[in-house]
């Protein structure tokens, strides 16, 4: 009964340690797994700042004068500042990525490593503490089963001595070897009987630790371990929430940069700055006078009656019209042919000429304070080297100076020149309180319509354009072949230069855009750089060549904006 008992309890034991076993198996598999959802959740936040990063820089503004321009807008500001607060937004991503990465995930690698190696101890005592009373229980059967052999053999001794003790026929040699047989094996059996006391004693103990200290401690070590294991994945979800929580103060300060330009937009502002670059300064329009045709039809026909009907046609016919829109084309294509605008910006509205002219006089005084800044700087290096001869040659400075004086002297006379220029635009344009009273919209149209105008109209007395030439213009016009994508072409085209044939230009060879160049005027076309076109129409000596880049789009663009090859035949025509 006891062994059964035993047998018993030993498959218990063995069930548990299976059960254990395939348990922490899974806790470990469990913290496997959620080791690997933060490392791809890392990798999606760094994937995603990527591509927050990459979203902020492609509408970054490019280095060119398009986007200076549109800096002083406030919505483009406020635009251009949430660009920069999200590329920081995407850098509290970055920080979230790295955080998990190693407050989490490095932890957990490690600290899984010494999990598995702690339960690998754990199950390897355990099974050599049952190994051990196995083996206990075995000698234990073993000295028993010899107890009860020699047991039995000393009854079968007795009874063989009892059995010739009786028989008068046996000698008694015979029965006193009966005798010491009898009583060897009793000892025997005596001996047996002590080793099998004193091993199950010894076992019995060993049985008693087992079940109540040893198994008991290993299992204790199993649960701490477990305990542990659930621990650490607690503390590591709440880092993974902390994590993110860190980070939400400078997401809040990001979002609410964000808010701030939003806010700072204005309208009203950003209005009146399209107001001011583009007001002209002209005089609206008199009234029209009534031409009365009629007359001729209520009086006689006589000699003074044609001559007054003469007069009084050509009195208002006197009157020159303000000229329409330039870039007139029949059945809607271009043949216009464009020039570099004068040095004096003659060909722009009033107010638009002052505006160019005030920041060419603003730009050479800087350059003349830059030229007098390295004049003072050598002028004191000369006088060390006259009082320090050993320093350096004081004459060695003399070329120098005098080709920044002769180069400050030039900037003033071109100071002088535009500052002339300025005086005779302020003469002209309208006063203050009659400007008041114009309306914005009328400003913005007479620019359209008249900025486009030929080099050489210039303003008559009563506000109106008329077809007078200028001499002077014409001897300061300045054609400028250094690239300027601020340049606006304004020369009128030859009356033959405009073209009714519906046939188009056929293709004399191709180009290659050096600079960008945005075509803002209508019969210009915008090119990028390095864009491959066909050239249509060679540079006649005005600065502007005609391309085309399909069979809808063609314009000019500046000669030196462009790298041009034509074909031979072309060259040879």
């Amino acid at each position: 009964m006891d062994k059964i008992e035993t047998l018993i309890k030993e498959q218990q034991l063995k069930d548990q340690f299976d059960n254990l076993e395939k348990h922490t198996q899974w806790g470990i598999e469990f913290v496997e797994k959620y080791n690997k959802f933060v490392k791809e959740r890392s990798e999606i936040e760094i994937n995603y700042a990527k591509q927050i990063r990459n979203l902020s820089k492609k509408y970054q503004p490019k280095k060119n004068s398009r986007e200076e321009e549109e800096s002083k807008y406030s919505f483009c500001r406020a635009f251009f500042t949430t660009l920069n607060e999200l590329n920081d937004y995407a850098g509290q991503h970055e920080v979230i990525a790295e955080n998990l990465t190693s407050q989490i995930f490095v932890e957990l690698t490690r600290y899984l490593q010494e999990l598995k190696a702690e339960r690998k101890t754990h199950f390897h005592d355990g099974r050599k503490a049952q190994q051990y009373i196995e083996s206990s229980w075995k000698q234990l059967e073993s000295c028993k089963r010899r107890f009860e052999r020699d047991c039995k053999e000393a009854d079968r001794a007795q009874q063989y001595f009892e059995k010739m003790d009786a028989d008068i026929n046996v000698t008694k040699a015979d029965v006193e070897k009966a005798r010491q047989q009898a009583q060897m094996r009793h000892q025997m059996a005596s001996d047996s009987k002590g080793d099998y006391s004193s091993y199950l004693q010894k076992f019995n103990q060993e049985q008693n630790d087992h079940y109540h200290t040893i198994i008991p401690n290993i299992f204790q070590k199993l649960q701490d371990m477990e305990e542990k294991r659930i621990e650490r994945i607690g503390a590591c979800m709440k880092a993974f929430a902390e994590v993110d929580r860190q980070v939400l103060p400078i997401v809040g300060k990001c979002l609410d940069g964000m808010t701030t330009a939003a806010e700072s937009i204005e309208p009203k502002t950003d209005s009146q700055q399209v107001v001011e670059s583009y007001k002209s300064g002209f005089e609206p329009p008199s009234d029209v006078e009534f031409e009365d045709y009629g007359q001729a039809m209520k009086r006689t026909v006589s000699e003074n009656s044609l001559s007054n009907a003469k007069e009084g046609k050509e009195k208002p016919a006197g009157k020159s019209k303000p000229k329409l829109w330039p870039f007139i084309k029949n059945k809607n294509k271009l043949s216009l042919k464009l020039g570099s605008g004068p040095e004096d910006f003659s060909h722009l509205p009033p107010e638009q000429r002052r505006k160019k002219l005030q920041g060419k006089i603003d730009d050479l005084n800087k350059d003349i304070h830059k030229e007098m800044d390295q004049r003072d700087a050598l002028t004191k290096m000369k006088d060390v080297y006259i009082k320090n001869p050993q320093m350096g040659d004081p004459t060695s400075v003399d070329p120098r100076l005098t080709e920044i004086a002769q180069n400050i002297e030039k900037l003033q006379a071109e100071v002088q020149k535009f500052e002339g220029w300025l005086a005779e635009v302020e003469e002209r344009m309208p006063s203050k309180s009659d400007s008041h009273r114009r309306s914005g919209l009328y400003e913005t149209q007479s620019n359209i319509a008249v900025s486009n105008n030929c080099a050489q109209d210039r303003e008559s007395p009563d506000g109106s354009y008329t077809e007078e030439q200028n001499t002077e213009t014409q001897v300061k016009a300045n054609i400028n072949p250094t690239p300027n994508p601020n340049t606006i072409p304004t020369t009128m085209p030859d009356d033959e230069e405009f073209d009714d044939d519906d046939e188009p230009l056929a293709t004399i060879g191709t180009c290659k855009a050096l600079y960008p160049f945005e075509g803002h005027n209508e019969g210009t076309i915008a090119v990028a750089e390095g864009e491959l076109l066909y050239v249509i129409e060679e540079d006649k000596g005005d600065g502007w060549t005609r391309v085309r880049r399909n069979q809808d789009e063609e314009g000019y663009v500046p000669t030196s904006y462009i790298e041009v090859n034509l074909e031979p035949n072309a060259k040879d025509s």
